[in-house]
């Protein structure tokens, strides 16, 4: 049986959807569970300029083998005008060959978002991940009201997914809520991956 893990795959310009994806990460980790953190590279409009094929710091970027490989897929961008940012659609389009194949039908996704504003259309850009995992086949997993932070939080945290209000922090520094609606989401995917590959086992 392949190893069992979930990818977090992500892209972040300010560093607030990093944040997020490590906290989903360390919520994972304290299951047991094998994480693997990927991210995209920038895409630009200039024709001639191209990324080199390793990042220089952060991250690595996410290969098909790692998609295809996974358990779990938390899948998360920053919020641009209501969709997600180029880079991880630009990503996500090219993976048609792994729709064809079935590859992801039937593993656990969830999805997290940062914007600038209270009102900056995170539950539309939510929506906008969870629909590429439909399309995959996969089961989607929110963050319940059983998760004490969805309750309190005053910035970011929704039902569909983990998210972060920067406001005027420019940081990308997470409320103590969001955070904790990360991991527990974290927990969560690890739990419901670790129960389904033991039933199926």
């Amino acid at each position: 049986m392949h190893q069992k893990y979930l990818l977090i795959l992500f892209y972040s310009a300010t560093g607030a959807v990093r944040n997020l994806a490590h906290a989903i990460a360390d919520g994972a980790e304290k299951k047991g569970l094998e994480v693997r953190i990927r991210t995209v590279p920038k895409v630009s409009t200039v024709i001639e300029a191209v990324e080199p094929k390793l990042p220089s710091e952060g991250e690595i970027y996410c290969s098909k083998e790692d998609l295809i490989g996974c358990s779990g897929l938390a899948l998360g961008s920053p919020t641009r005008f209501g969709s997600m940012a180029a880079p991880l659609k630009y990503f996500l389009d090219s993976t048609g060959d792994v729709w064809s194949n079935h590859e992801l039908e039937n593993k656990f996704g969830c999805v997290f978002t940062s914007t600038g504003s209270q009102h900056g259309g995170q539950e539309i850009t939510l929506f906008n991940l969870m629909t590429y995992m439909l399309h995959q086949g996969m089961i989607f997993v929110g963050s319940p009201y059983s998760i004490p932070g969805l309750n309190n939080t005053k910035s970011g945290g929704t039902p569909y997914g983990p998210s972060h209000v920067a406001h005027s922090n420019q940081s990308g520094n997470l409320t103590s809520d969001e955070k904790e609606i990360a991991i527990a989401t974290g927990v969560r995917m690890a739990e419901l991956i670790l129960q389904f590959n033991q039933d199926e086992s």
